[in-house]
């Protein structure tokens, strides 16, 4: 199954098609809305499903979490229409400060919040679906916050799939010594500051030119993409975290990782993969691959996400089986 990347160009992610066409054509029911959390804050929230008689027989249920900067439509849409596609419901939101979110800006100064929007909407799909298996889709920044995720639901998840997680920033993207040291104060002092010498992510991230000028065509792209002060400071403590805290990880877990990725660190990727205590784990680091995959070259995004596919749809099938038992018994 080709990936849906594959109708874009640099102007839409939908091609010449309008993305009514778009989702016609790939046989896909979107649904889109706005949702409270706890802080009263209005989230945009949205949901990509087989059409017709295909979605009464769903595979599971796949909930995304898009990366820093980005948003949940658009370029990295694409992947949950492949997923729709394949059988599965997906479902996904804009993060605070992201798309069509309330929020400052790509201002994230404490990561629980958003952990808690994540977990309120997963939930309640999952409601909805109660005889699907879910899994956890993270990229980047969403990889780290659907760790953060498993390690408060660990037994609500059948699988968790990161691609690009952040586990730990590449020393090729954190602000130099000595900046990264005064961090803490620069947070305190001017939390929403942002650091002139760090790089748009964008251009680390895609390795395609058409693909970056796509993404920085978004509407909602941010006008300054350079990380906040505070932000930045929660990043690498989210990392610690995660790295001091990733062998309490159990469930079946696949992470996909560029080999050239300058904005998270290949090797953590490697760190939490040998220290979950998962049974089932794999990781595929990708020769000269950056940060994001569908960045890459076509033929690219088609064997990493075939490969994601086939990982999913494998885990789905015996967990299914075990879900419709419990529901027997």
């Amino acid at each position: 199954m080709g990936h849906p990347i594959h109708q874009a160009n640099e102007n839409s992610p939908f091609g010449e098609l309008t993305r009514e066409e778009f989702y016609h054509k790939h046989q896909v029911l979107h649904q889109e809305s706005f949702m409270l959390n706890k802080q009263n804050m209005k989230l945009f929230t949205q949901s990509w499903q087989p059409a017709g008689s295909s979605s009464l027989r769903l595979r599971g249920l796949v909930a995304m979490v898009h990366g820093y900067t980005d948003e949940s439509s658009w370029l990295i849409q694409l992947n949950a229409v492949g997923l729709a596609k394949a059988g599965f419901y997906v479902c996904a939101l804009d993060l605070q400060g992201h798309g069509y979110s309330d929020g400052s800006r790509g201002h994230i100064p404490k990561i629980e919040p958003v952990v808690e929007d994540c977990i309120q909407l997963f939930d309640s799909a999952r409601a909805a679906h109660p005889k699907l298996p879910a899994f956890l889709f993270g990229e980047s920044l969403g990889g780290a916050i659907s760790i953060l995720i498993c390690l408060k639901q660990s037994k609500a998840w059948s699988g968790l799939i990161l691609n690009a997680a952040m586990c730990g920033v590449s020393n090729k993207f954190k602000p130099v010594w000595p900046l990264e040291e005064l961090l803490p104060m620069a947070a305190f002092v001017a939390p929403t500051w942002k650091i002139a010498i760090t790089d748009d992510p964008v251009k680390k991230s895609y390795k395609e030119e058409w693909k970056r000028k796509l993404v920085m065509k978004s509407p909602n792209r941010l006008s300054n993409s350079k990380v906040t002060a505070a932000t930045a400071l929660e990043f690498l403590r989210v990392c610690r975290y995660i790295q001091r805290n990733c062998h309490r990880l159990e469930l079946p877990l696949l992470m996909v990782h560029g080999g050239e990725d300058k904005i998270c660190d290949p090797e953590s990727a490697s760190l939490v993969h040998e220290s979950a205590a998962s049974k089932d784990k794999t990781l595929n680091i990708f020769k000269g691959m950056w940060h994001q995959f569908i960045g890459e070259p076509n033929e690219s995004v088609d064997l990493v996400f075939g490969m994601i596919l086939s990982w999913i749809g494998d885990r789905a099938s015996k967990a299914k089986t075990i879900i419709g038992n419990d529901h027997e018994n």
